[in-house]
């Protein structure tokens, strides 16, 4: 042990001759008393605080020295002098009480030298290296002694500290930043002469969003120490911009653990005061504003609930402030205060805008309150101003799509979509100001948007006679109760569509509100989606409401409308693709009226309408489109056999009327194979002249079977009576059409399709090559077999017809002559 101490001790005191001889022109420089030998403990190598003489006349730290005897026992030696190492008879401890007062005048001497160069190198002029050296001195004493922390306030020293904040130098900012926090810890006086000097704290926040990692880590440790004092939290607050950069930083994933975690401590003392509070709330930081809205005095509930109610909350955010404050914001709404139950209402009206966090508020059962918010009338409702934030909440709620028909509001098993709450809110909506009826009307709009509980609103409207009051909201002055009554009647049009129908006709000015609606030029809009989508939903075999339409020339404006989508001219969106779908619905309601009506069949040659149509089939990708365009084509092409034009037969020349057998019949070119007389698409909506039929035929491609049924219908047209039908065979196989009908009539895929595909092949069978190439083609005949044994009664007729034509069933006419009852 003494050979170690030896090494140890001549190393050191090398280091120690060393170290003071390089310090010798830093002491002359600031002036500075030198360090006397004498003052410097040989052990820890330090000026000595408690000096102290043993038994060999060397003096040394008493702390030192003891732990030197303490070594000697442990180790089972003798005591020794750590120096000449000769044993000792005893190891008492002598103060060395004169040497301790010449090194505390020493001390008190140099210190207070070195405190006043400090001064000066913190002062302007002063280079880098001085004000690091000043600095790193400052550090130093503090660290040796709590007292000394005093002693540099004192000395005027923190604002000085303080100014080094705005040096140029980086290495100045981050040591200034360092030293503050080593004179500010645990010492209130120090904290509060920072907060004093001038705008400190400002230019503190400031390195918090400095791109150098070391300035915001000493800035963030800086702002920790000093928000441990209560007294100055709400000033640090109240520096623009703090919490929300604190809060950054304790969610980054980028800073380093310790920065992460002093901005995390920071905030959670900054937590102190309620503005604060409030801030981190803004800033997305919401747990303690949500402890004290459950913790909290009851003042302090009311304001914390009422901040809630003004923030701009994400979807997450909403999610979890559902979880841990739905149920207690609940129960406010029920038994509170009138305050308390506006601020829980405006909260819940924040948090209820999500559809997940709308459904966490209905398990916490806020559809029994709310309801009886908006219905209880007299003393104890609710001013309007809150029903109307109430039923925004319950149009919330409504909208995240729950299960309402099993969610019960009281012991009576009633629920939202009971008859009885259901003509509750037709009643509100009829006898309520603006802003509540435009809300609960986007309750019934949700509500009906279920096709689990549309069907009950039907039955309520209904019984409650509301459906004229609903029209007449197309009216409406106010765009949003407009468009969300149009909604709501587009909702309900699929199931009590004659009823619209008639109360859309027998009142004035509704029917031309709906037009001027949808045909805006002002890009296309969601409540035009709806305005047109509700007309589509319309009975079309409604003559008078067609008529209408066409009064209000209604058709005229569609068919601009369509074309100007077609042509890129109108902007699209996501609305664009309803709008067009109830554009070409309403459009196609026309062709549904040409029978015998000249008046209609010659507007809709004006208007090319048939041509319309066939480009319309080409609209990939909107099936609706595709599948009306083919039923209105179907329409429009059986009336061809009665607007083709014949040609008359030449008139015999004389010769020819004198001797017959020199006349020869005259060919007259030109003419329709299928309708026998002059056609075009635009005049006689011939599928043949308007290259409609090759488009058919895709179609029954297509995976949608409407849209196959209504091509399949179309293409019908050109084998029906009155027309040729071997032609019209003749024009499907150059479209190349009999392979797809026949994979329609195999494919089996809807009984609609069935019966057409039997109807359609037993007419094409009627050509002799094709029913003998057919006739080897056991699919077809197992296909028509099934037909004939499941079909209904007249496909049984024609299956039977079409098994003839493939010899698949005997023809007893051609063995028995018919027999005259």
């Amino acid at each position: 042990m003494a050979e170690s101490w030896d090494g140890s001790y001549d190393s050191n005191i090398r280091s120690y001759e060393a170290s003071r001889h390089s310090d010798e022109s830093y002491h002359e420089k600031l002036h500075i008393e030198p360090i006397y030998e004498s003052f410097v403990c040989p052990l820890t190598k330090q000026v000595m605080q408690d000096p102290v003489t043993i038994e060999s006349g060397q003096t040394f730290e008493k702390e030192a020295i003891e732990r030197w005897f303490k070594e000697c026992k442990d180790n089972g030696r003798r005591a020794v002098c750590p120096l000449t190492l000769k044993e000792l008879s005893n190891t008492d401890l002598n103060p060395s009480i004169a040497l301790r007062h010449t090194i505390e005048e020493w001390t008190q001497r140099n210190e207070a030298a070195q405190l006043d160069n400090a001064c000066r190198s913190l002062g302007p002029g002063a280079s880098e290296g001085d004000i690091l050296q000043a600095l790193d001195y400052v550090v130093n004493i503090c660290k040796k002694s709590r007292s000394n922390k005093h002693v540099v306030r004192n000395a005027e020293l923190i604002p000085m500290i303080a100014d080094m904040l705005k040096s140029s130098s980086r290495k100045v900012r981050c040591k200034a930043l360092q030293t503050l926090c080593v004179v500010v810890e645990d010492n209130d006086d120090n904290k509060q002469e920072v907060m004093a000097s001038g705008d400190t704290v400002r230019t503190i926040v400031k390195f918090l969003s400095r791109d150098h990692f070391q300035e915001r880590e000493e800035a963030v440790s800086l702002l920790h120490e000093l928000s441990k004092s209560e007294s100055l939290c709400e000033k640090i607050g109240g520096v623009n911009g703090a919490i929300l950069i604190l809060v950054g930083l304790s969610s980054s994933k980028s800073e380093n653990v310790l920065t992460v975690e002093k901005a995390e401590k920071t905030l959670e003392n900054l937590e102190k005061y309620e503005k604060n509070v409030r801030q981190m709330a803004e800033s997305g930081r919401l747990k303690p504003l949500l402890t004290l809205l459950l913790e909290g005095s009851p003042e302090t509930q009311l304001s914390m609930a009422e901040c809630l109610g003004d923030l701009v909350l994400s979807n997450d955010v909403k999610i979890f402030v559902a979880q841990t404050a739905g149920s207690a914001l609940v129960d406010v709404m029920k038994c509170g205060s009138k305050q308390a139950r506006e601020a829980a209402l405006k909260a819940l009206n924040q948090i209820s805008s999500h559809e997940a966090s709308a459904k966490i508020l209905i398990q916490a059962g806020i559809l029994p309150p709310l309801l009886k918010d908006l219905f209880t009338v007299g003393v104890n409702q609710l001013p309007m101003r809150l029903k109307e934030v109430s039923a925004t909440v319950l149009a919330n709620i409504v909208a995240s799509g729950a299960c309402f028909e099993s969610t019960l509001l009281d012991q009576g098993q009633q629920t939202l979509v009971s008859e009885d709450i259901v003509h509750n809110l037709l009643h509100l909506i009829s006898n309520t100001g603006p802003a509540i009826e435009c809300q609960l009307l986007q309750v019934l709009v949700g509500l009906t948007s279920s096709s689990t509980t549309v069907l009950k609103i039907v039955s309520a409207i209904k019984s409650s006679g509301a459906t004229i009051s609903l029209i007449q909201f197309i009216e409406t002055p106010h765009r949003d109760i407009r468009m969300a009554s149009i909604k709501l009647l587009h909702n309900i049009s699929p199931f009590m569509g004659q009823e619209l129908s008639d109360a859309l006709q027998g009142t004035a000015g509704q029917l031309g509100c709906l037009i001027r609606v949808f045909s805006e030029d002002n890009g296309i809009t969601e409540e035009q989606a709806a305005a047109i989508g509700f007309l589509a939903e319309l009975p079309e075999g409604d003559s008078g409401l067609t008529r209408r339409l066409l009064a209000e020339e209604a058709f005229s404006i569609i068919i601009s409308k369509v074309m100007k989508i077609r042509h890129g001219c109108i902007r699209g969106g996501r609305f664009v693709t309803p709008y067009l779908e109830g554009l070409v619905r309403v459009l196609s309601r026309f062709t549904f009226l040409l029978e015998n009506e000249t008046e209609l069949i010659a507007l809709a040659q004006e208007q090319n309408l048939a041509a319309l149509f066939v480009d319309l089939l080409q609209t990939n990708g909107i099936d609706k489109v595709q599948m009306v365009s083919a039923l209105a084509l179907k329409n429009l092409s059986k009336q061809s056999k009665h607007l083709t034009k014949v040609p008359e037969p030449p008139e015999p020349g004389f010769c020819a009327s004198v001797f017959p057998c020199f006349s020869k019949q005259q060919v007259v070119t030109g003419l329709c194979q299928v309708h026998r007389g002059r056609c075009s698409i635009k005049e006689s909506f011939c599928l043949l002249e308007g290259k409609a039929v090759e488009k058919l035929v895709a179609c029954l491609d297509h995976n949608n079977e409407k849209v196959v049924e209504a091509a399949l219908a179309a293409l019908c047209t050109l084998l029906d009576d009155g027309v040729d039908i071997e032609q019209g065979v003749l024009v499907l196989c150059e479209a190349e059409g009999i392979k797809p009908i026949l994979e329609v009539l195999l494919e089996n895929r809807t009984d609609v399709l069935r019966q057409r595909a039997v109807w359609a092949v037993e007419r094409i069978l009627r050509t002799e090559d094709i029913a003998y190439e057919i006739s080897g083609d056991q699919n077809v005949g197992t296909a028509l077999v099934e037909a004939f044994r499941h079909g209904d009664y007249r496909t049984r007729q024609i299956a039977e017809r079409a098994l003839k034509h493939v010899d698949k069933l005997p023809n007893f006419s051609a063995i028995f002559p018919k027999v005259g009852i």
